[in-house]
């Protein structure tokens, strides 16, 4: 491009400009130093506003809104001269959203919003970074050129993201968004371990790695970095401290401000010659520009810092820092702050202050003679008059002096291999720190200014881990986000040149590496700003420190120069809190007496002299003393007039000579309100901070606290010490967020920290305010007062002007009044908020923010000053009536409300001469019965909990009686008031603490309203049940109601329902054995304070029942299982219980004597018809009384010996008996003895003969089931329960309409308590929550509903009917299933099987009462009558014309009832099914014709073809299990099937598929006929193979629907019944 296009392309943007000039971002430049008379700045009139301003040495950079970027002044890259009214758009950048701009000397950095950074300008020094061409193009970068940022520490290497940019005279320096630190160009300024310069891409600075960095900042040539402080250790755990050691017993040990880097010295050796000759091509223009370089006369030296000690302490808790209060030391509030020096550990001694101080004066008056005995071309000294002069020499390779050689190499070494930790430690590096401080250093190593407990401040190892490897390190946790609230924990690194003392470390020498400034950490630096050749530092308390350079006062003091940080002299109603530091002048911005923000200025005040030769007039300059310049400058900041004019101004920037700054109008009183919300806040804090030093730090480390406040007060004070640190650390962090909040200019209102964390300022303000009321009630401010006139001394006036109030007045009042204080703050919230509210429409939801925040700071305000006021109050109360009686009344968290002792309130009944005394306090109503004078001040008194008062107001009486009526755990009173008025005021009292207790729990806080049901914690005193029990849940009217727990003394805890004072409902109970050393547990359902219910009861003695309760023992259905502890015997009993004993049918399963005993019970013994089986086969059935066999008996033995007698013992024969043997023989007469060891016969012996009639009597007489329960009978306990859950106590009599109430309330609480539900249960139980109807006549159209509704009713326990379910198959397994098992027993399962259906069905028909009885039809819908088909087989409920409760219901139960069944119908087949199988197994053997003829098939009934995988072949004489194969596999699923109907449906299936096998060879229309079919399916039978068929086919035949006995389904089973039959009397091939 030719410069005449250049020219066309660099237009004005003022010649652009179109409408009216922004409000926002309004920019002013002017020279600093200039004329005496008042200056006028140059407003830059820009059609958008300005986000930024950066100035260089010559030249200056705008970012204005929306990132286009605008250069001005001397622009010696580009030959051009640019006044700043018209700036020059950079038109590289456009297109690229530019967030930060930075200048340096002569270069010019940008920074994007995807964090990439673009430099320009002279790149002499590398400071621009890489540049294509030769080595002339690299000297300036004409156009802004993108540098890269790439961490190729890990692999694959990745770009890093920019967040900050800052730039120095021949270096650069760039943030991360990873907090970590990069940089590039030349010099020791750079802070990496190099000594090849210039570097050219940006490196990592190892030195900081690890460590979080917040800012950074370039001076000409040294750096500036703001790092968050390291927590080594968890913050929130107190360290211990140790006794402080005094100087004779500190051992001689090497502190870390001898440590490295040392300071080096830069000598004209290391300036770089090809550097100083490409910069003199571009610096020949300007006159005057000197080469020389001169080094300091003295070698490598350690600098000492200049910390200052408090007073030291002796704490087992806390470990205070240098500078600061040690409690701010953490953004977090949870740190627990004991008071140091309340223990009884003695103080050390003070270290030596004058001889440090001296030592200080030593060192600044050599630094001035080494200042002063410098040439007249030292580039660092001159550099502070003229900037001609400080760029003219550049670092070579060459960093270290030769004659050091030794020194240098062996500090790298120490740098490159030392870590943080152990660094202080190995004696090896003590030695050779000392051996170097006695030849090098400037002070005497004794002089350390700090104790071995103090947190050294050692600089950053190098380390090749990342940031990322290290996260554990870089900052404590904190409650908010890390990016949230700004840390005021920080530090301040410094490195690069010193000759000016600009590091700050005490000394004038260079620091290659960084190193943080010790007297800074503490003092919460937010913000560092870097000049040629000084440095400022901003704290959060609004202070400025500066050191450096300070010969033309831009330091703001009078010292000259100051190598360490020194505070910046500024009058006391001035409050700063932006910086910006140029060539040699300072820009300070405060607040002031107003809101507008105010203008300091530090630097030349004085007219310009005649231009003349720079050289020459620096050398003149340079001649002079330091001490005839000094004053020539200010000493102390001046206010500059013009900034009034101004505006409100958001922020200030110097560079070279000049100054800027950026305004903002006040549009709708938007930019007031937020100006005047940061300044408020800022002096609030300076206020905090003011006290904390000022009063609570000298009482916290006071040694006589501790007895002048007493033990109470102590634990108070320190309670309120912490909350007041925590406010403090809110505040600080909230007035420095406000800071950054005036700098941005696009940030959203609703960012406010006000805004997004109310409820955190609202519980500080809360807590700090509880913390002093609580030590004002308990008289801590009397003792507080007295300790504060001994810390302040001299300063007792400082008291009155921290609470604003006539100096004159004094008292504890005075601090009150300071310690109330911070409650003003919500107010100016409140106000301030409103005032941002009233700037937006109330439609935007920063109106509704503003609005809803401004509210609750309102709010809270109102209720703190009550809060104050009620402290005071009660404070005096406890002042007047103090008596050591008083004292267990009186509790810190304790407020008077309001009390009766003049007799304006008095118990209804109290007798004539009696004195009560009602006292209503905040969270408890105390009732004192005070005694006659000149007694004590009250005999007896009773304390009643706000939380547990009930208050109702009785209406008034004929007798003019206003009472109110009080209900309370353990009783009821009435309270009689004087007068309408005192009762409206007593129940407006007892209303508002009721319902600020329950925290708006009442729903209302009219005057007699208040919550009936609560949640409350209380110890019974009374005597009765609950008895020093401790119970904590709900509460109603007085009396526990609703879930809870109680706690007894004994060790029960009960944990469940309550109602009506009572336990009721379903509870848990621990019930301790104190002789067993365990405890019991329950489970289950209460009523009336006693178990009562369904529930499982875990004994101590490891038996564990679980069934009915009724009154507190067990009655109605349970199970009883005998634990290892049981004396008798280990088992299990199921059955019927009566008042706690076993009453009626029940099974017992004794485990120990392997026997199984069925029948009757009575008071837990054995009585009446029962069956027992053992594990050895025998089998009894008979009579027992008093828990034995006693009557007439049945007994068989496993080889079918049975004999029928009398018994009178367990298994004892006794009297007249018949025994009958397996082959029939049989024994007739007197039988004794028992059965297992042998029998006594007085008898006649019968041999059974083939031709003789069997005598049906003695058949008869050894007929199974004479003596068991009938069935009917049986678990009679199971069905009451069930019905008893339905709401009927007689079963079937009761209202229906109940029955399905507790129906839906068993599901909804299931539901509701239930957490371990799958989805599955869940879906049941919401489609069963949902009541069906069941009022209307049952018809074909709604029976499939009733039945699908049962099916889902007997998934899950929770429905009474699936209980029943549940209980009738524990039952039955208990019953029948188990070694006992006896194939005897299968008539009276099957019989048992049909009884439950029986009573089941009763319990349908009662909740359905539409259904007919067992048999009867159903109305059905007009059909066609071919149609009609049973329920039994139908696959459509609408095709249902007859109700079976066999088929309605055993699908409901047969599936889980089928194991134990069908294995005894297993065992009572037993021979037959083995001579079945062997048939199977021999005619199996023969090939498919060959059994066909066998069994008499007709050939046209013989497959001829086959199918083999869909190619059809035919079949040989040898072919085998090819023929009919469908139909054989149909019939085998018969054994897959539960239930007769279902069985029956895959014989019918069977014949159908063998029906469409045998139609294709058939012509015409084919029927069955008996003997061509019962051949046929026989031959399907035995190719089926069906394993216990004999046991399918009793099953079929005992339990099928007997209205299908003779239809098809019949006829079908029966020639199955027929096939199995023949197959045991076929005889094999």
């Amino acid at each position: 491009m030719t410069s005449e296009e250049m020219e066309n392309e660099e237009q004005s943007p003022a010649e652009e400009q179109a409408g009216s000039p922004p409000q926002r971002g309004l920019l002013h430049i002017w020279q600093s130093g200039g004329p005496s008379e008042p200056l006028s700045p140059e407003r830059v009139l820009l059609s958008q506003c300005v986000l930024q301003v950066a100035l260089g040495e010559h030249h200056g950079l705008l970012l204005a809104q929306c990132g286009p970027v605008y250069s001005f002044g001397e622009l010696l890259w580009r030959g051009l001269s640019v006044p700043p009214s018209a700036p020059l758009l950079e038109a590289a950048l456009q297109g690229t959203t530019v967030v930060h701009v930075a200048c340096g000397g002569f270069h010019c950095g940008a920074l994007s919003e995807q964090g990439g950074i673009y430099m320009w300008g002279e790149n002499t020094a590398g400071q621009c970074g890489p540049s294509d061409g030769d080595s002339d193009s690299n000297v300036t970068v004409a156009e802004p050129y993108p540098l890269a940022v790439v961490d190729n520490e890990v692999v694959p290497p990745v770009a890093v993201r920019i967040v900050d940019l800052a730039c120095g005279r021949e270096h650069s320096l760039a943030l991360s968004a990873q907090n970590e630190l990069w940089a590039w160009g030349s010099g020791c300024q750079l802070g990496l371990v190099t000594s090849n310069f210039p570097v050219w891409k940006p490196q990592k600075v190892e030195h900081l790695a690890g460590r979080h960095v917040i800012q950074v900042a370039c001076g000409a040539y040294h750096s500036l970095a703001l790092v968050r402080c390291l927590h080594l250790q968890n913050p929130n755990t107190p360290k211990p401290l140790e006794r402080r050691p005094s100087k004779r017993d500190e051992p001689f040990t090497a502190e870390d401000a001898h440590y490295c880097p040392l300071g080096v010295e830069l000598t004209e050796s290391m300036t770089a010659e090809t550097s100083a000759n490409k910069r003199s091509k571009q610096r020949s223009r300007q006159p005057g520009v000197s080469h020389e370089s001169q080094a300091d006369p003295c070698p490598y030296s350690c600098g000492i810092s200049d910390d200052k000690e408090n007073v030291p302490l002796a704490s087992a808790e806390i470990e205070p820092d240098e500078h600061a209060d040690p409690l701010t030391q953490t953004d977090s509030c949870t740190t627990s702050y004991p008071l140091p020096a309340l223990t009884d550990k003695k103080k050390t001694a003070l270290p030596n202050e004058l001889e440090l101080h001296k030592l200080l004066q030593k060192l600044s008056g050599h630094s001035l003679e080494m200042q002063h005995s410098k040439r007249l071309g030292d580039a660092d000294s001159l550099s502070s008059h003229t900037s001609d002069d400080s760029f003219s020499s550049t670092p070579s390779n060459e960093l270290l002096h030769t004659s050091c050689e030794n020194d240098l190499t062996f500090r790298s070494e120490v740098v490159r291999s030392s870590s943080l930790v152990g660094l202080e430690e190995d004696p090896l590096w003590k030695k050779k720190v000392m051996l170097s401080h006695k030849s090098s250093s400037l002070t005497d190593i004794n002089l350390k200014g700090k104790k071995g407990n103090r947190r050294f401040s050692l600089p950053a190892t190098p380390t090749n881990a990342t940031p990322r490897r290290q996260q554990h390190c870089r900052s404590k946790p904190s409650s908010f986000p890390e990016n949230d609230f700004p840390s005021l924990e920080t530090e301040v690194w410094s490195w690069g040149r010193g000759s000016e003392g600009q590091l700050g470390h005490g000394d004038q020498l260079a620091r290659l590496q960084p190193l943080c400034i010790k007297s800074l950490t503490g003092e919460e630096v937010i913000k560092v700003a870097a000049g040629s050749h000084h440095s400022l530092a901003l704290t959060a308390q609004c202070q400025v420190y500066s050191w450096g350079s300070n010969m033309c006062g831009q330091l703001g003091h009078v010292n000259s120069p100051a190598t360490v940080p020194q505070q910046a002299t500024l009058s006391d109603d001035l409050r700063a809190w932006d910086v910006s530091a140029g060539q040699s002048h300072s820009l300070l911005l405060a607040d002031g007496d107003g809101v507008q923000p105010v203008l300091l200025y530090c630097g030349q005040q004085q007219e310009p002299r005649p231009k003349r030769n720079e050289t020459s007039c620096q050398r003149a300059r340079s001649d002079q003393p330091s001490q005839n310049r000094a004053e020539s400058y200010t000493v102390r900041p001046s206010l500059m007039p013009f900034c009034i004019e101004m505006g409100y101004i958001s922020s200030v920037c110097s560079g070279g000579h000049k100054c800027a700054l950026l305004t903002d109008r006040n549009v709708s009183g938007f930019i007031l309100a937020i100006h005047e919300l940061a300044s408020i806040e800022r002096k609030f804090y300076c206020w905090l901070s003011s006290v904390r030093k000022l009063l609570l730090m000298p009482i916290f480390y006071k040694e006589k606290a501790r007895p002048s406040l007493g033990e109470p007060c102590t634990r108070l004070f320190l309670s309120f010490y912490k909350t007041s640190v925590c406010l403090s650390i809110l505040i600080g962090q909230h007035s420095t967020s406000l800071t950054h909040f005036l700098h941005v200019l696009r940030r959203d209102v609703t960012s406010l920290h006000l805004l997004t964390h109310t409820q955190h300022f609202l519980d500080i303000y809360t807590e700090y305010c509880s913390a002093v009321g609580d030590f004002q009630v308990m008289g801590g401010l009397q003792s507080l007062h007295k300790l504060s006139l001994e810390c302040l001394g001299s300063k007792q006036t400082k008291l009155a002007q921290l609470s604003e109030l006539d100096p004159s007045a004094s008292g504890d009042g005075d601090l009150a009044s300071v310690l109330y204080w911070p409650l003003q703050q919500l107010q100016q919230y409140s106000r301030v908020l409103f005032q941002l509210e009233s700037c937006f429409d109330m439609l935007t939801a920063e109106y509704q923010s503003l609005h809803q925040s401004a509210v609750q700071y309102e709010h809270l305000s109102v209720t703190l000053q009550r809060r104050k006021k009620e402290a005071e109050a009660t404070f005096l109360f406890w002042k007047t009536h103090s008596g050591k009686n008083t004292e267990g009344l009186r509790l810190p968290q304790r407020r008077v409300l309001c009390e009766s002792s003049n007799r304006t309130l008095t118990l209804q009944g109290a007798g004539r001469f009696s004195n009560h005394w009602f006292i209503l306090f905040n969270d408890a109503l105390v009732h004192i019965q005070r005694a006659a004078p000149p007694k004590s001040l009250f005999s007896t008194h009773r304390v009643y909990p706000v939380n547990l008062l009930w208050v109702k107001p009785l209406p008034e009486n004929d007798s003019g009686c206003y009472a109110i009526k009080m209900s309370c755990p353990e009783e009821t009173f009435i309270l009689v008031a004087s007068t309408p008025q005192e009762k409206n005021k007593w129940l407006h009292f007892l209303n508002q603490e009721v319902d600020r207790v329950l925290s708006g729990g009442g729903q209302g806080s009219s005057p007699g309203i208040t919550a009936m049901s609560r949640t409350a914690s209380y110890t019974f005193m009374g005597d009765g049940r609950f008895k020093d029990a401790q119970y904590t849940g709900s509460w109603l009217a007085g009396r526990v109601h609703g879930r809870g727990t109680m706690r007894w003394r004994d060790g029960r805890i009960y944990t469940g329902n309550f109602k009506n004072g009572l336990e009721d409902g379903y509870g848990e109970c621990m019930i301790p054995d104190k002789l067993l050393n365990k405890a019991g547990c329950y489970q289950g359902q209460w009523r009336d304070g006693k178990i009562h219910g369904f529930g499982i009861y875990r004994y101590a003695t490891g038996e564990v029942y679980e069934g009915c309760f009724n009154d507190g023992q067990r009655h109605g259905y349970g199970m009883l299982r005998s634990g290892k502890m049981d004396k008798t015997s280990s088992g299990v009993f199921i059955g019927q219980w009566v008042c706690d004993k076993r009453t009626g049918y029940g099974v017992s399963d004794d485990i120990t004597r392997g026997e199984k005993y069925m029948g009757m019970w009575l008071d837990d013994e054995r009585h009446g018809s029962a069956v027992v089986v053992t594990q050895y086969g025998v089998y009894f059935e008979g009579n027992f009384r008093e828990n034995k066999m006693s009557g007439p008996g049945l007994l068989v033995s496993d080889d079918d010996t049975a004999f029928h007698g009398e018994f009178s013992e367990d298994w004892t024969a006794n009297g007249k008996g018949v025994l009958s043997l397996a082959n029939g023989d049989t024994l007739e007469g007197h039988f004794s003895g028992e059965w297992s060891t042998g029998l006594k016969v007085d008898g006649i012996y019968s041999k059974l003969s083939t031709d003789e009639i069997e005598d049906k009597d003695k058949k008869n007489l050894m007929r199974l089931g004479q003596y068991v329960v009938a069935a009917d009978e049986r678990w009679v306990c199971v069905f009451d329960e069930s019905w008893r859950r339905l709401g009927c106590d007689i079963p079937g009599r009761g209202e229906r309409t109940v029955a399905w109430e507790n129906i839906a309330v068993s599901i909804s609480s299931a539901r509701r308590h239930s957490t371990d539900l799958s989805r599955s249960q869940s879906k049941v139980l919401e489609c069963l929550e949902c009541i069906p109807h069941h009022v209307e006549a049952v018809t074909t159209t709604n029976y499939d509903n009733i039945r699908k509704y049962l099916t889902k009713a007997c998934e899950t326990p929770f429905h009474p009917l699936g209980w029943l379910v549940e209980t009738l198959v524990t039952v039955y397994r208990m019953t029948y299933l188990g070694v006992e098992s006896n194939h005897r027993l299968l008539r009276e399962a099957v019989k048992e099987v049909q009884a439950y259906i029986k009573h089941f069905y009763s319990i349908i028909r009662f909740l359905f009462p539409g259904l007919p009885e067992d048999g009867s039809v159903l109305p059905d819908t007009p059909v066609s009558p071919c149609r009609i088909r049973y329920s039994s087989y139908s696959e459509e409920p609408s095709f249902v014309s007859v109700v079976s409760c066999s088929t309605l219901l055993l699908p409901l139960l047969l599936p889980q009832l089928y194991q134990p069944l069908f294995m005894l119908y297993c065992l009572h087949d037993e021979q037959q099914e083995v001579q079945y199988w062997e048939r199977i197994i021999r005619l199996n053997k023969q090939p498919d014709q060959s059994l066909l003829s066998f069994l008499g098939v007709r050939q046209k009934f013989w497959p001829k073809w086959m199918s083999v995988l869909g190619e059809k072949k035919e079949i040989v004489s040898s072919s085998k299990d090819v023929s009919f194969g469908s139909a054989v596999e149909t019939l085998q699923q018969i054994s897959t099937t539960f239930t007769p109907s279902d069985k029956l449906l895959v014989i019918q299936n069977t014949f159908e598929e063998l029906t469409q096998e045998i139609k294709p060879m058939q012509d015409g229309d084919f029927l069955w006929c008996m003997d061509d079919l019962l051949p046929l399916f026989l031959y399907i039978v035995l190719r089926a193979r069906i394993r216990n068929l004999g046991a399918e086919v009793s099953m079929i035949e005992d339990l099928m629907d007997p209205n299908i006995q003779h239809g098809e389904l019949g006829l079908m089973f029966t020639t199955l019944k027929a096939c199995y039959m023949q197959i045991q009397l076929e005889s094999p091939i």
